[in-house]
């Protein structure tokens, strides 16, 4: 994917995060980016690593950087909360030059920013990390109490019940995932 499609991309996730009530600071957006590349397979080139709360891009925060630098995005700062970001009309224009192009990742959007447009930082780290888990873990660690357990282990100050809980949410995401976004990336590619 080509870095205009891709910043493309980035500002439809916070207008559609936003759409959906999220607040859209950084950790939405790494989040999602997240769930948009690994779960969605939205091929937008970016590493992801286990970090203090849950994967997170070095890439994709020095993404966020330049679009702010090109006018792209910006940061709405309103106490008492941190910052949020916010498309530009610059941003706004640059996705009407692709909507003839953008169809191809409507849904897998859409479907992301739905299912964590309105989730709280906890449930992102939480929902992120089941996902990290469940997408790293072979066959034979792919059973809901090793995967909580392994979801534990990686961050202690998460119970392990509610590692469970947050694997069993993932387990209904990845499957809903199939019915919505998957069928549609298979027959955009016949």
């Amino acid at each position: 994917m080509n870095r205009i499609m891709r910043t493309v991309i980035i500002s439809c996730l916070v207008d559609k995060l936003r759409d959906e009530g999220s607040w859209c600071g950084e950790t939405h957006i790494q989040k999602a980016g997240y769930f948009l590349q690994e779960l969605a397979k939205v091929p937008l080139g970016f590493k992801f690593v286990m970090y203090k709360h849950g994967p997170f891009s070095f890439d994709l925060r020095d993404e966020l950087t330049v679009l702010r630098a090109d006018g792209l995005l910006e940061l709405s700062v309103e106490p008492p909360y941190g910052p949020r970001f916010v498309t530009t009309v610059r941003g706004k224009e640059l996705q009407g030059s692709f909507s003839q192009t953008m169809p191809e990742h409507e849904i897998a959007l859409n479907f992301v920013a739905n299912k964590l447009g309105n989730r709280k930082v906890s449930d992102l780290e939480r929902l992120a990390t089941a996902l990290f888990v469940t997408l790293n873990a072979d066959d034979s660690e792919q059973s809901t109490d090793k995967r909580a357990a392994q979801f534990h282990h990686l961050k202690r100050h998460i119970p392990e019940d509610t590692a469970r809980q947050a694997i069993h949410e993932i387990d209904q995401i990845i499957c809903e995932s199939k019915n919505r976004i998957l069928p549609s990336v298979d027959s955009a590619s016949v």
